[in-house]
């Protein structure tokens, strides 16, 4: 058996320096302060990348979803070590750039550089490695004894150890000893490994707040090609005082405006209160129970395959990757 772990940076990788933790290490430096060996198991490496996670972009989604579909055929599984700041929105952009993938792929890092006393970087590598090893395909976080779908996680801790939890669907799996117990097995890929880099980046995420100024929203929606709103609650758009609903209703003729929830879990229903209805006929498209990562990476696909408000809206309501349910 043969896995590939790809190198990205993030806290998993860093030193301190001077200015504070920094990505330094290369991935064979990381497994070897980790104790982590292979037991039989070829394990390979790459590193493509060295860098905080916050200073990654768009365009390394590419460069990492590249590496991944090129080393599909040649490994049994791929880990990806990643920083935690933007780790939700990367395995989110993978799992629509490349689908049908016929292995597991991970993602993983740490809360704590692997340099330092009690990290939980040789606890989280060592789950993304059992998972890897199981052959069960799809793009997955492994995170302190947990496996999530890509697509379904949130960070949700600034510092605390158990950073990420899946969100409105059920854990993948999770670490009982040495062995992986198997709770939820989402749909198997079918069809040949496809890889689709076309994105659109020039996309906004604003969050609804009391006062929020129609005008400011209007001079952002001049500026990109798609709004992600993050409203109150299951959804609407206030038009009392400020309003920001008459504002909404000259953009989304022209350019997609998705709605989400700042609440953690349940989902956007619009039809359910008559500030959400207003929504809907005002044009704002739903992003049901997707997380905030997904819907704003999904927007940004979305826009990468075409401009027409109405296409976008059928994409952004399929589910291509179990991102969304079909409840939604």
């Amino acid at each position: 058996m043969r896995i590939l772990i790809i190198g990205t940076g993030g806290t998993i990788a860093s030193a301190k320096t001077e200015r504070g933790y920094k990505a330094k290490l290369s991935v064979n430096e990381i497994l070897r302060i980790a104790g982590i060996r292979g037991d039989g198991v070829k394990i390979e490496t790459k590193d493509i990348l060295n860098l905080d996670s916050t200073l990654i972009q768009p365009e390394d989604w590419v460069t990492i979803g590249r590496t991944v579909f090129e080393s599909l055929e040649e490994y049994d599984g791929i880990v990806i070590t990643h920083g935690t700041d933007t780790l939700a929105y990367t395995s989110s952009a993978l799992s629509f750039m490349v689908r049908n993938v016929p292995i597991p792929v991970v993602l993983t890092g740490s809360m704590l550089p692997i340099t330092e006393p009690n990290s939980d970087a040789p606890r989280n590598l060592k789950t993304a490695l059992t998972f890897a090893m199981k052959g069960f395909p799809g793009i997955y976080v492994a995170f302190m004894d947990k496996v999530m779908l890509g697509t379904r996680v949130s960070k949700v801790h600034s510092l605390g150890l158990n950073a990420f939890q899946s969100i409105n669907y059920p854990d993948i799996a999770y670490v009982k000893g040495s062995e992986i117990v198997v709770r939820h097995r989402p749909p198997v890929p079918s069809g040949r490994p496809l890889f689709d880099p076309r994105i659109d980046p020039n996309v906004v995420h604003l969050r609804l707040t009391p006062g929020l100024s129609p005008e400011v929203f209007l001079s952002v929606a001049e500026k990109v090609d798609g709004i992600v709103l993050e409203g109150y609650g299951a959804g609407g758009i206030p038009y009392r005082g400020r309003n920001l609903l008459e504002a909404v209703s000259k953009v989304t003729g022209k350019k997609p405006v998705v709605m989400t929830t700042q609440a953690l879990y349940g989902g956007v229903d619009l039809t359910r209160y008559e500030v959400g209805r207003r929504a809907l006929e005002a044009g704002v498209i739903p992003a049901g129970d997707m997380t905030k990562e997904a819907t704003l990476v999904k927007l940004m696909y979305a826009l990468g395959h075409t401009k027409k408000v109405e296409e976008v809206r059928e994409i952004m309501e399929k589910n291509i990757a179990g991102e969304i349910s079909s409840a939604f």
